[in-house]
């Protein structure tokens, strides 16, 4: 059965909060958005998957201190309580954009956190393992020694294998390699990318991070960027340009470079990631991966020879075992 349908990538362009007070408004804003999209596009298509930016909610723009005083969430919690009734109405699944959250089993920690939220209620929470330092001094997971969690979830859902990352996570293959090894089919990218690296040359790395991620993993790539402008968080602005790309690379929609508050729509084929990596011998990069030769721990990917000369028949061998390797072949 062909599991095909509509991504929507919500851009917000609020300005920085300062005080926990503000975040509901936002939600129930946000929400509004997700009915649009969703209600909007219903004579066309069915928006099945909505995405928010990161900031979203709230900014690490205060001493770590202030945030948890001031900013700072508990997850789960009644933050996400209008999003699971949203995702109820609209039988669709959300990426929220970003909580600073705390965590009463680390008291000294502020994570940048985005949930995957659905019918049922919350499915995931993702933790941004590479805050952009030097300014973000918030906490990975990479900072908690024993850290209990799953710091790369991938979630089987209706509408296919999800994971996500958040802004700089996506500038480190690693990150989303993790993912696609788990067997993501749609990676999405909650962010708050700003100039001169957003959607416009030459310094496009918005793009060209996007573009790459998908092609790389055979994945498709719903990714949301910030709108906010100037005077909201100086020195920067955030130019927008969310995209929806297939697993080819293959931009299939894209908002136009600006600030503000826009809804971009885009096909998510998740048949045709499956297909695809089903079948293909040549471009399987994540089978293909000589990971002994990267000094990477055992995993999916293709063993050493061990008979030479080499041949088709035993390079085919070594394929077939390295593909039926990975999860989502099994």
């Amino acid at each position: 059965m062909s599991l095909r349908y509509h991504a929507a990538c919500c851009q917000t362009a609020f300005p920085c909060p300062k005080k926990r007070s503000e975040i509901p408004a936002r939600i129930d804003h946000m929400v509004q958005m997700m009915h649009h999209a969703v209600g909007g596009y219903e004579p066309f298509f069915d928006v099945r998957l909505l995405v928010f930016p990161e900031f979203a909610h709230a900014a690490p723009t205060m001493s770590l201190a202030d945030l948890r005083e001031q900013l700072a969430v508990e997850l789960p919690g009644d933050s996400l309580t209008p999003y699971i009734k949203a995702c109820q109405e609209l039988g669709c699944f959300v990426w929220t954009g970003t909580f600073l959250e705390r965590d009463s089993n680390f008291p000294d920690a502020v994570f940048n956190t985005t949930c995957l939220v659905g019918p049922t209620g919350l499915l995931a929470k993702y933790r941004k393992v590479n805050p952009w330092v030097p300014w973000e001094v918030h906490a990975s997971p990479h900072d908690i020694a024993d850290y209990p969690d799953d710091p790369f979830p991938v979630v089987e859902t209706e509408i296919g294998r999800l994971g996500a990352a958040i802004c700089y996570d996506w500038l480190f293959p690693e990150t989303l390699r993790e993912l696609a090894f788990k067997g993501a089919e749609v990676l999405v990218r909650v962010s708050a990318y700003m100039d001169p690296w957003g959607a416009t040359p030459p310094m496009d790395w918005w793009t060209l991070f996007n573009r790459a991620r998908a092609a790389e993993n055979t994945a498709c790539v719903v990714a949301c960027n910030q709108g906010a402008s100037l005077a909201g968080y100086p020195p920067f602005s955030w130019p927008g340009g969310s995209m929806i790309v297939d697993h080819d690379g293959r931009i299939m929609s894209q908002a136009d470079p600006g600030e503000g508050e826009k809804i971009v729509v885009g096909p998510v084929d998740v048949s045709a990631v499956r297909d695809a990596r089903s079948r293909r011998r040549g471009h399987d990069m994540r089978s293909h991966l000589r990971r002994s030769m990267h000094g990477l721990p055992p995993g999916p990917g293709l063993s050493p020879a061990t008979e030479h000369p080499i041949t088709s028949e035993s390079l085919e061998a070594r394929l077939s075992r390295a593909k039926g390797q990975l999860p989502d072949q099994q």
